[in-house]
C-alpha cells in the first residue's frame, strides 16, 4: 500500500489554535469575502447577463475566485451544513448549467466578451479558471452530494481533453497558469477515470516543448510560465512563484501514481532548490522586485513586474513579493514530496513553517482583510523618501485590505484553513506518521487517533490510540532541540530518524511527547546579502518580528544584544510574545567615533499578527551589537 494523505472530512479538529481560525472562517470570512465578490460583480458575471458600458466587466480570472470559494464553502459544509451559503452556490451552479455553450466550455468572460476566441492565448486562465472549478466541483460533491457542478465540469474537461489531447486544435500546448494539471489529478482520484490522469500527464508533458508560438504579456519568458524546458530537464525554480508550485504539485502527483522516477527526480530537485536557496525564513516563496522608471509627465511610466522567483539567495526584505497564495502553494507541494519520501520530516517542517508564518499572514486577525503581498520589512520612512523623491523601486501595501482588482488570495484563505487538517497524517498499512499538532480526533477506519494538545502554544502533545493496532512515527520539529517521551505513562526513549520517532501502539494505549519549546536565535546563510550579520528570533514554530508599535519608530536604529529572550503574552494580540535586551543607537554627527547607546528591552510578536494595530515599521530580521 502506497502512503495517503488522512483526508480532511475524516478529522475533527475540536479546539486550540485552528479551531479558532476555521470557526473565524465560517463566520466571519466567508461572507465578508463574498459581500465583496458579490459588490465587484464576481458572482453576477456568471449569469452572463453583462452589458457593455455597465460596471463590473468581466474579467479573465473571476471565475477562479468564485470556485475557491465554493470549495471553501464545500469544506465548511462538509462538517456542518450551511443552507445560506449552499443556496448561493446552487444558484451559480444553475448560472453555469443554463449560460454553458453546447459543447460544454464555460468561461464568464470569454463568453460574454471574446466568444470568438476561445484557447486562443495562453496567459488568458481559462484552464486555470476550469482547474478551480474543478477542486469546488469535487469537494462540493464530496460534501453534499449535489453532483450537478461535478457532472458540468467533467463535461467542459471532455471538451478540453479532444481540443488539446485529440485534435490539437487549440493555439497552445499547456496553460500559462498552472491549475488544471494538479486538479485533473484529483478528479482521477476521485472519479477513478484514467483519462483524467492522462490529460493532466498530458499538460505536464507538454511544458518546454515549444510546438507552438508563445501568447500573452509573458512572451517572451517562457520560464515565467515554467514553459523554458521540458519539466524532467528544469534544473531550479524560476518563473511566477504560485505557477510553478502549482506545476510541481502536478508534478509529484504523477511521479507518484504513475511510478514515474524521472518525474519524482525533478520535483525533489526543483522542491530542494527553493528549501535550500529561494525561500524566507517565513516560507513565504517569490522574491522578485518591482521597479517603475518614472519618465517625463508625458510619458508613460516603465515598470516591471515579476511575483517570481529571483536567483537562488536572492532574498530581499524590504522589497519582498511573498504572495499569500505562493506560501499556500509551498504547502500543498511539501504535503505531496512527502508521499514520495514518507519517512523524512523535512517536507513537514516546511509545511509547518509556512501554515504558521507565510501563509497566515495573509489574513487579518479578525478574519475580514487581506495582504496579497506579505511584507517581510517595512520601513515607512524609507517609503515617504522614495515617494517624496521619486524613486523608482516599488513597496508594497503596508496594511491589510478586503478585496483586490486581483484577488486570487482571499477565496484561497477561505478553502485552505478549512481543509488544514489534511496536513496531520499520512499513512501506509503498519504506520501513522503525525506531521502536525492540532487539537484533534481523527478516523482511520479500523483505527482511531485522539490528540490532545494546546500546539503551537505548548510542545506537550497527548495521542491515545483506539482500534487496531499501528506504529506511529512522530515528527520531531527541525526546531526542537530537546524531547522527551512516555508511553502509558512512563518515560521512554526513542530515536530520531530523519525528524520521525517511532514506537508500536496496541488498543488505548497513550504516547505523550514533550516538545522543548525556547526562543532560539536564527542567522541567515552568508550567502543571502539582505541578512548578513543580522539575527531573527523564533519561538516554536512562530518567526517573531519586531513592529514600531511596540519599539518605537526608526527600528533601523535598534541593536539586539545578548542576554536571555523572556517569554510572554499580549492579551489583546492573544499571542505569544518575546522580550529582548536590545539598545538603540543614535548620533548627533554624519560620521562620528561614538554612537549613543540607549539600552531598552525588545518586545517581538509572531511575524504573521503584524500590521494588524495600525500602520507601523516592522522587521523580521535585526542588527545585533
Amino acid at each position: 500500500m502506497k502512503c495517503k494523505n488522512l483526508t480532511y472530512e475524516k478529522i475533527d479538529i475540536t479546539d486550540g489554535f485552528w479551531k479558532e481560525r476555521q470557526d473565524l472562517v465560517r463566520e466571519v470570512t466567508v461572507w465578508n469575502v463574498y459581500k465583496r465578490f458579490k459588490e465587484t460583480g464576481r458572482f453576477d458575471a456568471f449569469k452572463l447577463n453583462w452589458k457593455e458600458g455597465e460596471p463590473n466587466r468581466p474579467h479573465i480570472f473571476w471565475d477562479s475566485d468564485v470556485a475557491k470559494w465554493i470549495e471553501g464553502v464545500a469544506y465548511l459544509t462538509a462538517k456542518k451544513r450551511e443552507p445560506e451559503l449552499e443556496a448561493i452556490v446552487d444558484e451559480v451552479v444553475d448560472d453555469i448549467e443554463r449560460g454553458r455553450a453546447e459543447d460544454g466550455y464555460f468561461n464568464s468572460y470569454y463568453l460574454q466578451i471574446e466568444p470568438q476566441n476561445r484557447f486562443t492565448v495562453r496567459d488568458r486562465h481559462e484552464l486555470y479558471c476550469l482547474g478551480h472549478l474543478i477542486e469546488a466541483a469535487i469537494a462540493y460533491d464530496k460534501a453534499t452530494q449535489k453532483g450537478k457542478l461535478l457532472s458540468l465540469v467533467k463535461d467542459y474537461v471532455t471538451l478540453v481533453k479532444r481540443v488539446f489531447m485529440e485534435e490539437n486544435a487549440a493555439a497552445f500546448e499547456a496553460p500559462g497558469h498552472e491549475e488544471i494539471e494538479l486538479a485533473l489529478v484529483k478528479l482521477y482520484d476521485y472519479t477513478g477515470d484514467r483519462q483524467y490522469l492522462e490529460l493532466a500527464a498530458h499538460f505536464v508533458n507538454r511544458r518546454g516543448q515549444k510546438g507552438k508560438p508563445n501568447q500573452g504579456w509573458a512572451q517572451c519568458n517562457r520560464g515565467y510560465e515554467q514553459d523554458h524546458l521540458p519539466v524532467r530537464e528544469q534544473p531550479e525554480a524560476i518563473g511566477h512563484a504560485v505557477r510553478a508550485v502549482y506545476l510541481y504539485c502536478a508534478m509529484a502527483d504523477l511521479a507518484q501514481r504513475l511510478e514515474d522516477d524521472a518525474l519524482k527526480a525533478a520535483a525533489e530537485r526543483l522542491y530542494r532548490n527553493i528549501i535550500e536557496k529561494k525561500m524566507y525564513i517565513t516560507g513565504a516563496i517569490g522574491s522578485t522586485r518591482r521597479y517603475e522608471v518614472v519618465k517625463a509627465p508625458d510619458e508613460p511610466t516603465v515598470s516591471y513586474f515579476g511575483e517570481a522567483f529571483e536567483e537562488e539567495y536572492e532574498l530581499p526584505n524590504d522589497s519582498s513579493y511573498a504572495e499569500t497564495c505562493a506560501a499556500l502553494g509551498l504547502a500543498l507541494f511539501s504535503r505531496r514530496m512527502q508521499l514520495l519520501s514518507p519517512a523524512d520530516a523535512s517536507y513537514a517542517d516546511t509545511v509547518e513553517r509556512v501554515l504558521y508564518n507565510g501563509f497566515l499572514s495573509g489574513m487579518s486577525l479578525d478574519g475580514k482583510a487581506f495582504f496579497y503581498v506579505n511584507s517581510q520589512e517595512i520601513d515607512l520612512e524609507a517609503r515617504r523618501r522614495m515617494r517624496k523623491f521619486g524613486r523608482s523601486e516599488r513597496h508594497y501595501p503596508t496594511e491589510r485590505v478586503e478585496i483586490f482588482n486581483c484577488s486570487c488570495c482571499p477565496p484561497n484563505v477561505v478553502r485552505f484553513i478549512p481543509s488544514v487538517a489534511e496536513f496531520l497524517y499520512h499513512y501506509d498499512e503498519n504506520t501513522i506518521y503525525v506531521n502536525q499538532y492540532m487539537q484533534s480526533d481523527a478516523d482511520f477506519g479500523a483505527t482511531k487517533l485522539e490528540q490532545s494538545t494546546r500546539y503551537p502554544y505548548d510542545g506537550a502533545v497527548s495521542l491515545k490510540l483506539t482500534g487496531e493496532s499501528k506504529t506511529l512515527a512522530v515528527r520531531i520539529p527541525a526546531w526542537c532541540k530537546s524531547f522527551a517521551f512516555r508511553h502509558n505513562g512512563k518515560p521512554v526513549t526513542l530515536p530520531c530518524v530523519k525528524g520521525y520517532a517511532s514506537i508500536p501502539m496496541r488498543d488505548g494505549d497513550v504516547l505523550e511527547l514533550d516538545l522543548a519549546m525556547l526562543p532560539r536565535r536564527i542567522y541567515a546563510n552568508p550567502n543571502i546579502r539582505a541578512n548578513r550579520g543580522k539575527v531573527a528570533l523564533t519561538y516554536g514554530p512562530f518567526v517573531f518580528c519586531m513592529e514600531g508599535v511596540d519599539n518605537g519608530e526608526r527600528l533601523g536604529e535598534v541593536r539586539l544584544t545578548d542576554g536571555d529572550v523572556q517569554v510572554g503574552f499580549d492579551p489583546t494580540l492573544g499571542l505569544p510574545v518575546l522580550f529582548c535586551p536590545a539598545v538603540r543607537e543614535t548620533a548627533t554627527e554624519l560620521y562620528t567615533d561614538t554612537l549613543t547607546q540607549t539600552p531598552f528591552t525588545a518586545k517581538l510578536i509572531p511575524s504573521f499578527a503584524f500590521a494588524n494595530r495600525g500602520e507601523s515599521d516592522m522587521r523580521i530580521w535585526h542588527e545585533k551589537v
